[in-house]
């Protein structure tokens, strides 16, 4: 995981336990103020939605606590591109440019240009060179790219 991922994913974590599980803990509370809990759909919501909260709590602080944290201001891996680049693509076909960043899976968000290392774009990438061609199976059918940079930024 990148240190920016992680920095990210601290944010939401913080975000949960100061501000969403106070929410509810009131919501919780102010459903059960009504009367009858068998019949309270506010509290059922309310219950539901805690539930989710803390199991996103608690995955967080496992990913936290075991990932493995990556600087890419500081890999430099020359002009091969390896976990942690940022890649500016050419499709050969249509001369569309594209950027994608190589992060962990938790991380990915493609409207980020964010993809993940599983990825099937990221596994054609992984390990090939500014100035390489590259064949990605998109559900489209296989398209040719041309890698036209390999940076490390932060």
């Amino acid at each position: 995981m990148t240190t920016k991922g992680a920095a990210r994913l601290r944010e939401e974590l913080e975000r949960l336990k100061s501000v969403e599980r106070p929410a509810i803990i009131n919501a919780i509370a102010e459903a059960r103020a009504h009367g009858d809990l068998k019949e309270n759909a506010e509290y059922h919501a309310a219950r539901e939605q805690q539930g989710f909260v803390e199991g996103r709590i608690k995955e967080l602080e496992y990913v936290l606590s075991h990932a493995q944290l990556i600087d890419v201001a500081h890999l430099n891996a020359g002009s091969r591109v390896v976990f942690g680049a940022t890649v500016d693509l050419v499709d050969c076909d249509t001369g569309e440019e594209v950027t994608y960043q190589i992060v962990g899976d938790l991380e990915a968000d493609i409207k980020q240009g964010l993809i993940s290392v599983s990825s099937p774009v990221a596994r054609a990438l992984i390990g090939k060179h500014e100035g390489d061609t590259v064949t990605i199976q998109a559900p489209a059918g296989p398209r040719d790219y041309e890698i036209v940079a390999v940076r490390y930024v932060a």
